[in-house]
C-alpha cells in the first residue's frame, strides 16, 4: 500500500496566498486594484496574502484572481 502523507491544514492556502502575491506584484497590480477588479475589499486581499492571518477564501475568489492576473488557476497551486 502506498504511504499517503497528509499535509498540514493550511498547506494549500499558504501556497495559493504566496502565488497570488507573486503574480500580482509581477503584473504591477496593487492590492486595491486587484480587490476592485474582483469586487472585494482591499482588506480582504491583504488578509489573503498575509501569512500571519488564517483567512479562508473560496475557489470562486481564486478563479476571479486568476482571471484578473491572466493566468491558469493551476498556477496558483504550483509549489515552485
Amino acid at each position: 500500500m502506498k504511504d499517503n502523507k497528509m499535509h498540514e491544514d493550511y498547506y494549500y492556502y499558504d501556497i495559493v496566498r504566496k502565488n497570488i502575491k507573486k503574480y500580482r506584484t509581477r503584473e504591477g497590480i496593487t492590492q486595491q486594484e486587484l480587490a476592485d477588479r474582483i469586487d472585494v475589499s482591499m482588506h480582504y486581499i491583504s488578509q489573503i496574502e498575509s501569512g500571519t492571518k488564517n483567512k479562508y477564501f473560496t475557489l470562486i475568489v481564486i478563479g476571479r484572481i486568476a482571471d484578473v492576473l491572466s493566468i491558469d488557476i493551476r498556477q496558483l497551486f504550483d509549489e515552485n
